[in-house]
């Protein structure tokens, strides 16, 4: 059973750094790409970034990159987002979640983690 658990998320302060870790259980990288996406109250749920399953490419949202980066960790069965020079507007929940393919639309993701809350705020 594909299983993933989030965690990580807090409270910070613009400009700071945070990684927020995903760990999943019942598949391999090689069959699934992971995915974080956040959603916030004023905001729509959107993709962050993804990592792929084939050859762990990578890909972002503009409004993260040169900020954000993704990353697994296939011993630790754990993919990363690390999130540097955060602002305020990065307040969300954020999820990871799997795909068969590397994508950043919503839909083709059928597993996501239960959530972990950043709040950015001075």
């Amino acid at each position: 059973q594909v299983h993933l658990v989030d965690s990580g998320g807090g409270l910070l302060q613009p400009v700071g750094s945070l990684r927020l870790s995903c760990v999943v259980s019942g598949f391999t990288f090689d069959d699934f790409a992971i995915g974080w996406f956040r959603h916030s109250p004023w905001k729509e749920r959107e993709g962050v970034s993804c990592i792929s399953a084939s050859d762990g490419s990578t890909f972002y949202a503009d409004s993260v990159k040169g900020r954000f980066t993704i990353s697994r960790d296939t011993a630790k069965n754990t993919v990363y987002l690390q999130m540097n020079s955060l602002k305020p507007e990065d307040t969300a929940v954020y999820y990871c979640a799997a795909a068969p393919w590397a994508t950043m639309t919503l839909a083709d993701f059928g597993t996501w983690g239960q959530g972990t809350k950043v709040t950015v705020s001075s």
